[in-house]
């Protein structure tokens, strides 16, 4: 009884911490916050106050929507508010990602509706710059297969305070974002690619660019000259969802000379050949040196008895592509084994990236 008497109860706990005597429970199943002590005989379950505070933590990520395995990874890392608040960001930004997805689907719900009370019309003004940038970033992603006509585009998706750009093949995906001046609903429009290839001509000239999108048309217009095109009738993949990562992911940031990797990449022979679809195709298979650096492995390393962990195959030419449309002298690749996407990103720049499938090795 002396120990018991210095613990806190379940109850206790409950009420110091705001979480219920449920959800303890629960977290003591899950192994995130395990009791002091259990009693052998009755199973009451007893707590220091020192885990009053994890405690309260565990309640303040629960009631913003938390996943389990990012509240499992905040309390681990709590000595370290630097990584904890990367954590928090990156749940942020879900949070804030998935209210433009609510905003974007009840306007199309109130247009439905009412289609005289909200008329789904939103204007966008932003650099020609800005808009060309993105375009460039992402215009090498666009699929060429007929069968697919969904992919043959570049999605428009404006948000609250700018317009997003996506392209995807399946085999890599790329994101590009420019801020604008937005005057209406969030939307999103999927361009055919020639109609973006028209638009993208436009953006040489000086001045302000005037986007505008509604009943199905997207309109361009910049110092004086105007393009239109009809938007293509599909649903574009949700390229949010599939971008989520867990909160606790780790990734190898490794930072590369673009120059450099660009002519290795094309002075090298392939590691592997892979088929694929009934073609055979070849692979270019990175990896890290132990200086932290990107390197390129070469096939008798990865047909020996123990090859590295951390190794992802690509297709070498669209890595190529990935890193002209990146721009700039100097890029981050994010390597996380051989059956994740390799991430090519701009060190200054979150919003723009690619990333690339890997080829199984």
């Amino acid at each position: 009884m002396g120990v018991e008497s210095e613990l806190l109860s379940i109850g206790e706990l409950a009420r110091a911490s705001g979480l219920t005597v449920s959800a303890l429970r629960f977290y003591d199943r899950c192994g995130v916050l395990t009791p002091t002590l259990v009693d052998p005989v009755n199973g009451y379950r007893w707590y220091t106050a020192a885990q009053v505070t994890p405690a309260r933590l565990v309640a303040g990520l629960r009631r913003v929507g938390m996943p389990l395995a990012g509240i499992t990874a905040a309390l681990r890392l709590r000595d370290d508010p630097a990584r904890v608040g990367r954590l928090l960001d990156a749940h942020l930004r879900r949070l804030e990602d998935g209210l433009a997805d609510a905003r974007r689907e009840l306007s199309r719900v109130r247009a439905l509706i009412d289609p005289e009370e909200c008329p789904m019309t939103t204007r966008i003004t932003l650099s020609p710059a800005a808009l060309a940038a993105a375009v460039d970033a992402v215009r090498f992603a666009v699929g060429t297969d007929p069968d697919l006509p969904v992919l043959g585009g570049v999605l428009l998706d404006v948000e609250s305070d700018g317009v997003r750009l996506v392209a995807t093949d399946r085999y890599r995906m790329a994101l590009a974002r420019a801020d604008g001046r937005v005057d209406g609903p969030p939307v999103r429009a999927l361009l055919p690619a020639a109609a973006v290839d028209e638009f993208r001509a436009l953006l040489d000239a000086a001045g302000q660019v005037r986007l505008t999108v509604a009943d199905g048309e997207v309109a361009v217009a910049v110092a004086g000259v105007e393009a239109r095109s009809a938007v293509l009738p599909f649903e574009f993949t949700d390229y949010r969802r599939l971008l989520r990562r867990p909160a606790d992911a780790t990734a190898r940031r490794v930072p590369v000379d673009v120059a450099a990797l660009r002519s290795a990449l094309r002075s090298a022979t392939p590691t592997v050949t892979r088929e694929h679809e009934g073609v055979a195709l070849p692979v270019t298979v990175l990896g890290v040196d132990d200086r932290d650096g990107l390197r390129l492995v070469d096939a008798a390393e990865l047909a020996g008895p123990d090859p590295a962990d951390l190794l992802v195959g690509v297709n070498g030419d669209f890595l190529l592509d990935a890193l002209d449309a990146a721009g700039g002298p100097q890029l981050v690749l994010e390597l996380d084994g051989p059956i994740a996407p390799l991430a090519v990103r701009r060190p200054d720049d979150e919003d723009t990236f690619s990333i690339l499938m890997p080829i199984r090795l």
